[in-house]
């Protein structure tokens, strides 16, 4: 079976094919970042007027990368949720009309489930059950999975999830757009013993996150120490140690309490390499195994809506023929598959 993939949930359009034989064909990704760049952050209406001009040209040209007519797709799998809303009506509208052109099934796909299903691509995938960390710039979750649909959610963010963080701080220090990687630079100029910043919810019982606190505590940090350059490198260290520790803190305490010994690191923000540093020594401490995408399947992609459709697809699911989106929607109600 092959899978034409379509993500657009937010900023990024991206488009794969996924063969059950051979495994993911070819993939292909447009990244809005320029666009928003000048306004700090996403414009919803942009990026749904980009998606609408990039999908069907980046679909074309996927299916001649790999020399295959559209005829030859088996299914296709549209992000459907959760997201901005015109942004996933864009994927949703192309994918189910492409569909129904063809004659084939469409599947409407959970974005959160493509990012924790995204390991499954690599070369060693890890087997179920596992504890996942989902950590990107609209969530921050922490996952019991036992196989796929099986999902029980077991800490979330209570205000602003880790990228969204990443991304505010990095605005009060006056850098770029995306924060997480501009903070992440920056962070590798600075003292990390200068500052140490609280490290939020992790003296309390509980799995959920916190990280708004931290923003705040970096605004009246640089306002009691002044903004010359090396004390905004120091406060991007303190701030980016802070959000690795936490995570690391609360997924060792997850790892306790449930008994797992693997762990799936996905997201945008699992491509930070502190976080990626920490989570290796969590998991030799702890004798647990580590899993992540490599970093081009971390952020937003039509790989991982490609492979999580076929998986969907492969159990008998279908959507119907109309063209729903949700940009709230809760992992916790997929059908298991």
């Amino acid at each position: 079976m092959r899978v034409l993939g379509i993500e657009t949930s937010c900023d990024e359009t991206g488009i794969a094919i996924y063969d059950s034989d051979a495994g993911l064909l070819a993939h292909t990704l447009h990244s809005q970042i320029d666009l928003h760049a000048v306004y700090g952050g996403v414009v919803p209406e942009l990026a749904s007027r980009d998606h609408v001009q990039k999908t069907l040209p980046l679909i074309r040209q996927v299916l001649a990368d790999v020399g295959l007519d559209k005829g030859e797709i088996d299914g296709v799998a549209y992000t459907a949720g959760p997201g901005l809303i015109g942004a996933l009506l864009v994927g949703a509208g192309i994918g189910r009309s492409l569909a129904w052109s063809l004659g084939v099934p469409a599947v409407a796909v959970h974005h959160m489930e493509g990012h924790l299903l995204a390991p499954m691509l690599e070369d060693n995938p890890p087997p179920f059950p596992f504890l996942a960390l989902l950590v990107s710039g609209g969530h921050t979750l922490l996952i019991k999975v036992e196989g796929i649909g099986r999902y029980q959610l077991l800490g979330d963010t209570v205000d602003d999830a880790a990228g969204e963080a990443f991304d505010k701080t990095a605005k009060l220090l006056g850098l770029g757009y995306p924060g997480g990687p501009a903070i992440s630079r920056l962070a590798a100029q600075g003292d990390p013993t200068r500052f140490r910043f609280p490290r939020p919810m992790t003296n309390r019982p509980g799995l959920d996150f916190s990280f708004s606190g931290l923003k705040t505590f970096a605004v009246n940090t640089l306002a009691r120490e002044g903004d010359d350059g090396q004390t905004k490198a120091d406060i991007a260290r303190a701030f980016e140690d802070a959000v690795v520790d936490t995570m690391a803190i609360k997924c060792r305490r997850a790892l306790k309490e449930t008994g797992l010994q693997r762990i799936v690191l996905a997201g945008g923000v699992s491509a930070n390499r502190g976080l990626r540093q920490r989570m290796k020594q969590l998991g030799e401490a702890l004798e647990a195994e580590i899993y992540y995408p490599r970093p081009e399947f971390c952020t937003d992609n039509g790989a991982m809506i490609a492979y999580a459709g076929w998986c969907r697809l492969r159990a008998g699911e279908s959507a119907t023929l109309s063209i729903d989106a949700s940009p709230r929607w809760s992992l916790e109600r997929l059908s298991p598959a």
